[in-house]
């Protein structure tokens, strides 16, 4: 097991067993009926962003207990080294970059650095709610930023580096956009990111359609409210809490797991057939 701190690239794992899982990933092709082979992830590798905490933590547990070996990419060491540590405790393989995904240079040679990358999921992003006629050009700017470039700079970056595997179209790929249900929808004091989450959907939609003769997918997943500490900072009030719960015929928030599991879903071989969508995971608001 590999885990490191810094702009570093993960070297391929190392012992028989792994190299026998990625051969038989790469040249098996089906997984047929059996589940645990539909949801494993032996022999792959995924990139994660914005993997410190919350979503991005679940979902890059999740990955590695999948099998995969996670790159997870975060601004806050410690907050990679803890999650980095947790991932090795039940037996995962996982290595930290430190870095912003705003910083194209920096994210387009941590990923060209890379021996292997099958998975890219894009999560990093942020929200500043406010009445779209108090929009300052600050935000507008730092939000299309993180949200919007980034996830198409990361996205990028990732294709090119699965191109240059020379079994690609039988390895396949998967990117993985994390967008919400605000893609789908309009809500007040969220212009601005509606905005960028309908932006990303539609790049998801037409990366689909140009990658899928490639054997690269790319879909989305789009949470409603997730029960994050990030969230409860938002929904601070109890009107605020009781306006959001009202919106969701399921009656909860979501959990960190809901959405690292359709992730999961989306980036395993169950999905193979699966591109160009979005898997909303938002208890039934956009159902409405």
């Amino acid at each position: 097991m590999v885990v490191e701190a810094g702009n570093q690239s993960v070297r391929p794992a190392g012992g028989q067993d792994d190299a026998q899982r990625a051969a038989a990933a790469e040249h098996r092709p089906s997984a047929g009926e059996d589940p645990r082979e539909l949801f494993s992830l032996a022999g792959r590798v995924a990139l994660v962003t914005g993997a410190g905490r919350g979503i991005g933590a679940a979902i890059a547990r999740m990955l590695a207990r999948a099998g995969a070996e996670v790159v997870l990419v975060s601004r806050t060491a410690s907050e990679l080294q803890a999650v980095c540590d947790e991932i090795t405790r039940f037996g995962g393989r996982a290595r930290a970059s430190v870095g912003s995904v705003t910083d194209r240079a920096a994210m387009r040679a941590l990923i060209d650095a890379l021996p292997q990358l099958d998975i890219v999921v894009n999560n990093a992003g942020n929200n500043i709610p406010e009445p779209f006629v108090e929009v300052s050009d600050e935000h507008l700017d730092e939000l299309l930023e993180l949200n919007t470039r980034s996830v198409f700079t990361i996205a990028q970056a990732g294709v090119r580096k699965m191109l240059q595997h020379p079994q690609r179209k039988m390895r396949g790929g998967v990117i993985i956009n994390i967008s919400s249900q605000m893609g789908h929808v309009g809500s007040p004091n969220r212009t601005v990111y509606c905005m960028t989450k309908h932006a990303v959907e539609g790049l998801t939609k037409a990366m689909a359609v140009e990658l899928a003769s490639e054997a690269i997918r790319v879909c989305s997943v789009a949470p409603t409210f997730v029960d994050t500490p990030l969230v409860r900072r938002i929904i601070d009030t109890p009107e605020k809490e009781q306006f959001v719960l009202s919106s969701i015929p399921a009656g909860r928030l979501a959990t960190e797991t809901d959405i690292a599991a359709a992730v999961l879903y989306l980036a395993s071989p169950a999905a193979s057939m699966v591109t160009g969508t979005s898997l909303v995971v938002d208890g039934g608001w956009t159902a409405r």
